[in-house]
């Protein structure tokens, strides 16, 4: 893996936003869901996540995850994925999430 410098890392926008709703993505070609997060004064987004083999709908609803979010829109199938939520792989290639340890505004940047 490169190093990369200060520089780099800032041009990365990684915020914290709380999922507001949760569709199922069958026309994705991985298990995957349709996510749509408030990012506070950022505006709302949307993000296909293939977190489905830890996650049930009911469980991300109302939950705060933090993902890059000035990616160009994704187009995955019929649906554009406009931020990249982040997590951390298990050894059998599972995502878990990762989020705030506490409750905090939507939007503010992680640094």
């Amino acid at each position: 893996m490169s190093i990369i410098q200060w520089e780099d890392f800032e041009k990365i926008d990684i915020r914290v936003g709380t999922v507001i709703d949760v569709q199922e993505f069958p026309k994705a070609r991985k298990p995957a869901y349709q996510l749509t997060i408030d990012f506070g004064e950022l505006g709302i987004k949307r993000s296909s996540a293939q977190v489905t083999d830890l996650y049930d709908p009911g469980q991300l609803s109302g939950r705060q995850v933090i993902a890059v979010v000035n990616f160009p829109p994704k187009q995955i199938a019929n649906f554009f994925s406009e931020c990249l939520v982040l997590g951390v792989y298990t050894g059998k290639k599972e995502v878990v999430l990762l989020g705030p340890e506490r409750k905090v505004e939507n939007g503010w940047k992680i640094g």
